[in-house]
């Protein structure tokens, strides 16, 4: 789930912690932009501004200090530049929107936004059965009866930099949004980079589609724990009788089925 981040991590192996200027000529380098084409800087946060307009408007990205939260925010951008700059565009759009709306204008446009970046989790399988079970919150006969198929079909991507702090001291109870997407199978050949770059591609076209992830109800819960070969204790299958965790879910996510057609060249 955290594939996609190791070659950062080696760049930046070594250091106490990483400095902004350390971290901004990996952002040059990778040329990261933002959807208003300008070029992203790591700047210190600054009180009475929009987080959203200020990148969008000026391309700074506030980032503060020894702060994993706002590292592993600053990697999501260098491995899915093209879906952060549509996630902040679609902000941008939908802060202009609400201007116009009555009392607490935050709408669930930006709610659903926010619940991607801080927490998504990108699920890509070639086998729509599988995602269907996610759908149907059928838990242990996902991760465990189909454990095999899960480990051979199904590829999961964090891209939510909140999730990823989490993960550095995993618990019972952590829970990404999953944005589920079925692929073909020729998606399994590509090594993890191809793999992220192929779905930041795919996943930044759809969220510009102004129909697209329009509420927090597009998204899957996924425990992520439960993942296979993930979590050392989910080896064992009474490890999913917790339905506290496990939980039956009250609907099938209907609203968040989503075929990618692209090819993966």
């Amino acid at each position: 789930m955290l594939a996609h981040f190791k070659d950062w991590g080696r760049e930046l192996a070594g250091l106490h912690w990483p400095e902004r200027s350390r971290v901004q000529k990996i952002l040059d380098a990778a040329e990261v932009r933002t959807a208003s084409g300008l070029r992203l800087q790591v700047v210190e946060p600054r009180d009475g501004e929009s987080y959203e307009l200020r990148v969008f408007g000026c391309g700074e990205l506030e980032s503060r200090e020894n702060n994993w939260h706002d590292l592993f925010n600053v990697l999501a951008w260098i491995v899915f530049p093209k879906t952060k700059a549509a996630l902040n565009a679609r902000h941008h759009q939908a802060l202009r929107e609400e201007r116009n709306l009555p009392g607490n204008n935050r709408g669930r446009v930006r709610d659903a936004l926010t619940l991607l970046d801080e927490s998504g989790v990108i699920v890509a399988s070639a086998d729509p059965q599988l995602l269907q079970m996610i759908r149907e919150f059928s838990w242990k006969s996902l991760f465990w009866d189909r454990r095999v198929a899960v480990s051979s079909s199904m590829y999961w991507l964090s891209l939510g930099h909140a999730l990823c702090e989490k993960a550095l001291a995993p618990y019972r109870g952590m829970t990404g949004h999953g944005l589920l997407l079925e692929v073909g199978c020729d998606f399994f050949r590509l090594n993890d980079r191809d793999r992220a770059v192929f779905l930041d591609r795919q996943v930044a076209e759809r969220i510009a589609d102004p129909h697209f992830m329009t509420s927090p109800d597009f998204f899957s819960p996924i425990p992520v724990l439960g993942i296979p070969g993930w979590h050392a204790a989910n080896g064992s299958s009474e490890f999913y009788d917790d339905h506290g965790y496990f939980r039956p879910g009250r609907r099938s996510r209907k609203s968040a089925k989503y075929r990618v057609t692209g090819e993966t060249g």
